[in-house]
């Protein structure tokens, strides 16, 4: 077997015969498969027959009409199409897809975990919060940052948080006329969305030519419009940062800002980097978000809900969000604004999402501090072997290793017609989920790769041969096949621009 092998395409010919599908099942609307003389929702009422429930008479739903059968094929042939980390390999860069083991699902189920609600008194639920409990000392250690809200639902959120904190800090403190937060070009657009809607100013940091924040251009964002950094009310970084490349320069930046009275914002989102060798709370960090589902593996996107807590120093422990967990002798009860009168507030209903928190913990519990430290070895180990392996064969910007993930190019393709988008597409012809595709912004046609701890080094194998026979094609010239790309997926490529300019929202 060569070192590049070609990878052979499911059919010889797609042009001139239908592709075998097998059970790929095309599948129409639901509202086409209607038929009013076969209802399975607004049932015909029964002639001579009297309402003995004593309830007014029900009109019509108006769901679809269909039977069970149809409605239960329907969504099981929906599902069919759907990729996910339990279908393969899933090299999302950025959003950290992670194997979400079956224990911690099977713990969530323990009847007195699932079938808990919300509202009932803090005496019959102690065993939750005894769990919530331990989750926040669990992330308090981890991150060397003492206050944690388990509260928020999700990582944006979670940076809502953080930022509201940050605002309620400076206010309590007389510092309310500090309108600026500093955000490196490269960072999640979720970072300056949130500072905007807190009522912040967001000047950005230039990091294209390294791909990380240099002392010196961050001296220039700090300064440029007060000589000592006054009118700065914090910063948001991610670290590592959404290049994958570790901060270097993290700790004096941190040193700047806090001399100046800022506060530093840590993004979380790349925590599995970092989790059980660095504490954020140790390079100057103030206040991060945790996304559980991406380094504490509870279930992400569709799987969710997510998870989203936020961990502070100590010194703006009181403003974060209600309700915490305390423990009070040998009981456990929800602080309120009432124990808690410099609170920003609470953020959402009750107390955030707790089949998550059960999720999390029993993953740490299950791995250890020793376990948890070997996740992020493991996850930057898989990132760098892929980097090392295509090197050679897709454009590099950024010298040096990386973190857990990797970033490529195609610089080298686009010479030859071949874009990011046509290697994405190549990728779902060949049975993978693409990579993070141009993102972070900061370059043109960025692909971002993190593979995961828990990839083995077959199936990381398997996607390093199929990358590298992408790059082989088009050096050979075979290149007029990735613009059809994908070929043999329940759908073919779009015409993007058109759908995005000419959406139709509404079936008629």
């Amino acid at each position: 077997m060569s070192a590049n092998p070609k990878i052979v395409p499911m059919i010889s010919d797609p042009v001139s015969s239908p592709p075998p599908r097998g059970l790929m099942y095309e599948e129409s609307l639901l509202w086409e498969k209607e038929r009013s003389d076969h209802p399975g929702v607004d049932l015909p009422q029964p002639a001579g027959v009297k309402l003995r429930t004593g309830q007014p008479a029900r009109g019509d739903i108006g769901l679809h009409q269909v039977s069970e059968p149809q409605a239960v094929r329907h969504f099981v042939r929906m599902s069919t199409w759907n990729y996910s980390i339990d279908h393969g390999f899933f090299p999302l860069g950025s959003c950290t897809m992670k194997h979400n083991p079956r224990l911690n699902e099977k713990m969530a189920r323990l009847p007195g975990f699932a079938h808990i609600h919300p509202k009932q008194p803090q005496s019959t639920v102690q065993g939750a919060l005894k769990l919530m409990y331990e989750l926040q000392n669990w992330l308090a250690e981890l991150t060397n940052l003492p206050g944690v809200c388990l509260t928020p639902a999700a990582g944006a959120h979670g940076e809502l948080a953080g930022l509201m904190t940050i605002r309620r800090a400076h206010e309590m403190k007389g510092q309310g006329h500090r309108k600026i937060v500093l955000t490196p070009d490269s960072s999640h657009g979720t970072n300056p969305a949130t500072a905007v809607m807190c009522g912040y100013e967001v000047r950005s940091i230039p990091t294209k030519e390294n791909g990380r924040l240099s002392v010196e251009k961050f001296k220039e964002a700090l300064y440029a419009t007060s000589p000592d950094g006054s009118d700065v009310a914090g910063m948001m970084v991610t670290n590592p940062n959404t290049c994958g490349l570790f901060e270097m320069h993290i700790q004096e930046i941190a040193d700047l800002l806090h001399k100046a009275g800022g506060y530093f914002y840590c993004d979380g989102a790349n925590f599995n980097a970092l989790v059980g060798k660095v504490r954020p709370g140790d390079f100057g960090v103030d206040v991060m978000h945790i996304n559980l589902h991406k380094t504490f593996s509870t279930p992400h996107g569709g799987g969710g809900p997510g998870s989203g807590p936020i961990c502070t120093s100590a010194e703006l422990a009181p403003y974060i969000p209600v309700p915490t967990v305390v423990k009070e002798g040998d009981s456990y009860k929800l602080q309120t604004e009432e124990d808690r009168p410099e609170t920003m507030g609470q953020l959402k209903g009750f107390q955030g999402q707790f089949g998550m928190h059960v999720r999390a913990l029993a993953y740490m519990l299950s791995h250890g501090a020793d376990g948890l430290k070997q996740v992020s070895e493991d996850a930057v180990l898989n990132a760098n072997y892929i980097l090392s392996r295509l090197k050679d064969d897709y454009h590099v910007p950024y010298e040096g290793p990386c973190m857990h993930e990797c970033l490529l190019t195609d610089k080298t393709q686009k010479e030859s017609g071949v874009t990011t988008l046509d290697i994405a597409k190549a990728l779902c012809e060949n049975g993978y989920h693409p990579m993070t595709v141009y993102f972070p912004l900061v370059l043109p046609g960025t692909m971002l790769i993190e593979p995961t701890e828990t990839e083995s080094k077959e199936s990381i194998d398997k996607f390093i041969t199929v990358m590298k026979g992408f790059a082989e094609d088009v050096r050979q010239g075979d290149t007029e096949k990735f613009h059809d790309y994908p070929l043999n997926t329940p759908r073919r490529r779009l015409d993007e621009v058109k759908a995005a300019r000419s959406p139709v929202l509404r079936w008629k």
